[in-house]
């Protein structure tokens, strides 16, 4: 089974992929730096919500746990000896495609994979002999840490599970390796990256949108504004359609089950985002009246992927999954921008 879906057992498919790829909450807590040297030397302290991580040097021998530490662990020039394997979204070369390209143009050895989510293989990691072990955006519980942490020095989140913001977590592991200038540097030019995707398609900023989840028939669930898939989008410069920001979060997840019956309520939005598990679900799904009569459903204003990579990169800020994410959404936008009903 996928290992984000194991994260979340007792939920639906469609929940799980949506609840478990991104659940990036708006905490602008941090881990403490005020242990820290601004400067990248050592030794340092770094707190969370799970403990102390002692890093005595400079690692050079990283394991990452999690989603998106790896990417900007490798942006940062340190590239992973070990990662969390992510089957769901991996290609045929068994890596999630962007971390193989980056590593491959690198010329670096590409990390070992082992199991991680709940079934965390402790002895694989063990053996990958890590200097530090990087989790601020993970799911990791305290007996996990409690046992990473005596392998070595682990950084995990600075308050909730899965609920780091994205250039924090980019800022936690410049920190953790010594570079917090480039760390600082990545987020500056993500912000970049996105204010000229922005700047390149103008027609994008007339466009509002929702990004809509179920957890199949009867259900619906919307993104809110800060979760980090949206926030993809908005990148691009697409506004987030104001009925959203009216709904209240469902705890801890960044996101709002609103209920198939006030599916009405999202009558303003020019554009759809989702995904499905399936083409079987999507076709049960788009087959409810209340779903279909949504008007950007109704008119096939829908960006929707099946392409499980792409569902994937399109949840995570990071490094590396922005400009691979980006070359892909663009056609796929403007073809539902093209079947809006004017």
């Amino acid at each position: 089974m996928n290992p984000t879906l194991r994260r979340f057992g007792g939920l639906g498919l469609t929940t799980a992929l949506a609840l478990g790829l991104v659940a990036c909450g708006t905490d602008d807590s941090g881990v403490d730096g005020d242990a820290a040297p601004a400067d990248g030397t050592f030794p340092i302290e770094m707190e969370s919500a799970l403990g102390t991580a002692e890093i005595p040097e400079r690692p050079e021998r990283v394991v990452t746990l999690g989603q998106g530490s790896a990417e900007t662990s490798i942006a940062l020039g340190v590239v992973p000896v070990g990662i969390e394997s992510y089957e769901w979204g991996a290609d045929d070369t068994g890596y999630l495609p962007w971390i193989h390209e980056a590593v491959t143009e690198s010329g670096e050895e590409l990390p070992e994979q082992f199991a991680g989510a709940a079934d965390i293989d402790f002895e694989a990691i063990i053996e990958l002999a890590p200097d530090v072990i990087l989790a601020p955006w993970s799911g990791i519980t305290q007996e996990d840490f409690d046992i990473l942490n005596d392998i070595a020095p682990t950084v995990a989140y600075p308050d909730l599970p899965w609920s780091t913001d994205w250039d924090q977590q980019i800022e936690i592991i410049g920190e953790a390796l010594g570079k917090p200038e480039e760390a600082t540097g990545l987020v500056t030019e993500i912000e970049d990256t996105f204010e000229q995707a922005a700047a390149d398609h103008p027609e994008f900023a007339d466009l509002s949108f929702s990004y809509v989840y179920t957890d199949g028939p009867g259900t619906l669930g919307v993104f809110l504004p800060d979760e980090q898939r949206v926030a993809m989008v908005r990148g691009l410069g697409l506004e987030v359609d104001p009925i959203v920001e009216t709904f209240p979060e469902t705890e801890g997840t960044d996101s709002a089950l609103i209920g198939l019956e006030n599916a009405d309520q999202l009558s303003d939005s020019d554009l759809i985002f989702t995904f499905y598990s399936d083409p079987e679900s999507r076709a049960e799904i788009e087959e409810q009246e209340l779903y279909a009569a949504i008007p950007a459903i109704e008119d096939g204003a829908v960006v929707a992927s099946e392409d499980n990579a792409f569902v994937t990169a399109s949840s995570l800020i990071n490094p590396l999954t922005v400009p691979w994410t980006i070359d892909r959404y663009v056609p796929l936008i403007e073809e539902a921008a093209a079947e809006i009903d004017d």
